[in-house]
């Protein structure tokens, strides 16, 4: 089976490097890998890349660098394996249930388990960020145990709060701002996952533990800021 990725024109301004049509974290690991060097290494006429589950999208300027151009500096790169780089581990507190988690119940409902049960489940894996997507620094997180597998609500609500923590199939991931969305809603984080000078406190590769938390250390965080990872 021929798993060479393949380069593919996206539109007049865009290449996209296709890997393996499944998603795995050595897949993706290969596209975090290529994005990172690809950024270090960009020729005069590239103005960005955007890593995917087993895509890099490569923007360009096509009066700066022509489309072939581009194609045999990415073969060039491809060629080096550049290596995986190891991602950060991030730590995120979440207040579970109650108001911050309305959909904690339904959740276990639906996996025929406790609430504890369903916290302790989602706490306990090491998050894979495969990549940031929908709006500004929301990650697309991979590893939940499908025990607690839950399908999107049948009516998204109109309003989610950010750092509302939500499952929709086999993913898990976090609001970063407040957004219409149909994920089922089980906690929220006091932190604050993007803004405009830092940008998303994820990366594609990035690895995310969820840490369970009371109201009072909620609070605490959300006041100060101020979270012990």
């Amino acid at each position: 089976m021929d798993t060479k990725p393949k380069l593919l024109e996206h539109g007049d301004r865009a290449v996209d490097v296709v890997f393996e049509n499944k998603i795995s974290p050595e897949i993706n690991g290969r596209v975090t890998a290529l994005f990172r060097a690809v950024t270090e290494n960009k020729p005069d006429g590239v103005i960005r890349c955007i890593p995917a589950y087993r895509t890099l999208t490569v923007e360009y300027d096509p009066m700066r660098i022509t489309f072939g151009q581009l194609c045999l500096f990415l073969r060039g790169i491809m060629e080096t394996k550049p290596a995986a780089a190891e991602g950060r581990l991030v730590r995120i507190p979440v207040l579970y249930g109650g108001e911050y988690g309305p959909d904690l119940g339904l959740v276990a409902q639906h996996a025929g388990l406790s609430t504890d049960e369903v916290v302790k489940r989602h706490a306990a894996p090491e998050y894979h960020v495969y990549m940031i997507g929908f709006m500004p620094g929301f990650p697309y997180l991979g590893g939940l145990d499908p025990a607690i597998a839950c399908p999107r609500r049948t009516t998204p609500r109109l309003r989610v709060e950010g750092g509302s923590v939500g499952i929709a199939g086999m993913q898990t991931g976090v609001y970063p701002e407040p957004s219409p969305g149909g994920w089922n809603i089980i906690g929220r984080t006091p932190l604050k996952l993007f803004d405009e000078k830092k940008l998303s406190l994820f990366s594609a590769g990035d690895i995310v533990k969820f840490a369970p938390i009371d109201a009072a250390t909620y609070e605490r965080i959300g006041m100060t800021g101020e979270w012990d990872a």
